[in-house]
């Protein structure tokens, strides 16, 4: 009887990020130029690591491939943002729907696989540093990063064309800037409750069990730490190490709150706040996180930094 009821329209219509903010044009151009600065720091820290020869190591390959996952994140929904701003369109066809919501639940499921993996990286290298080499081998780096995307994959599929199913009745409005799968999930005329209990096992998967991994990890991690001798160690563990745990928290705890509290207990605007600071805030802080604080990052930055000056004036020299 639902799916007889079900509206004949195959568009969406996103509501746009804070409808009732009264200087939307302000707060589009800040989220604009935070996606550019976003984008154009995760593609330098992805550069740097890759024209360096001193950052061809596990711990680096990795942080370049979290880069690429946060540069694919931003990209899956702001551009959006800002075309139907000053496109003036709200309306996305169930195709671009589905396939934006697979987009992002791809790379979010692999974002945060990467992460666990990360923690591991750092626990072998504190904890057993002699086996690091064989533990953490370049192979093995690349069976993380592939396992984290098939299983960012794989999940993101059965969700996702499981969503794509849904019958939809009445208002097909989405409370979003994008179509996220709680907003679409909501417009459902049949019984989800199903559904629901799919998407929890996957928060379950992939928000509480690799945030315990981590923790478990770093627990770890603190007690050789407090054993260590050197002081030099000590400090160059805990900031690598506290370098990591901030990226963590900054992108777990958007997800656990929106995937795993319940639904009627958000507010629009509360949804937005968090998706925003999830999608945009938190992959611009990464390489600023990371870099600041690593000697070896900055020491890329500068050395390519006076590798372009001294170019410029050859060139110059030479024009003369």
């Amino acid at each position: 009887m639902w799916r007889q009821n079900e509206t004949q329209g195959t568009d969406f219509i996103l509501l746009g990020l804070f409808p009732e903010f009264q200087h939307r044009s302000f707060l589009v151009s800040v989220v604009l130029l935070v996606y550019l600065a976003a984008f154009t720091a995760n593609a330098v820290l992805v550069l740097l690591i890759w024209v360096d020869s001193r950052l061809h190591i596990p711990m680096y390959f990795l942080l370049s491939q979290l880069s690429l996952l946060d540069l694919a994140l931003t990209s899956t929904t702001i551009p959006k943002i800002v075309s139907d701003f000053f496109s003036g369109k709200r309306n996305t066809s169930r195709v671009a729907c589905v396939a934006q919501m697979f987009l992002y639940l791809t790379v979010g499921g692999s974002e945060c696989l990467l992460l666990t993996l990360m923690s591991y990286d750092r626990y072998v290298a504190v904890c057993h540093p002699l086996r690091y080499p064989i533990l953490v081998s370049p192979g093995v780096c690349l069976q993380m990063v592939s396992g984290s995307w098939i299983g960012g994959t794989l999940t993101s599929l059965v969700l996702t064309v499981y969503a794509a199913t849904l019958p939809i009745c009445g208002s097909r409005e989405i409370h979003q800037y994008f179509c996220e799968l709680p907003s679409v999930v909501k417009l459902a005329c049949e019984d989800t409750s199903a559904f629901e209990m799919a998407v929890l096992v996957s928060g379950i998967t992939f928000l509480l069990v690799p945030v315990s991994l981590i923790v478990v990890s770093y627990a770890f991690i603190f007690l050789s730490v407090l054993r260590m001798d050197s002081r030099e160690g000590r400090r160059k563990a805990l900031t690598t190490c506290s370098s990591h745990l901030t990226v963590v928290t900054l992108y777990f705890g958007p997800g656990i709150f929106i995937y795993m509290t319940p639904g009627p207990s958000h507010a629009p605007d509360q949804n937005q706040g968090v998706s925003l600071f999830g999608t945009l805030l938190t992959p611009a802080l990464n390489p600023l996180i990371y870099s600041l604080r690593n000697r070896e990052v900055l020491g890329a930055l500068t050395k390519i930094m006076k590798q372009s000056s001294v170019l410029q004036s050859s060139r110059k020299n030479f024009r003369l």
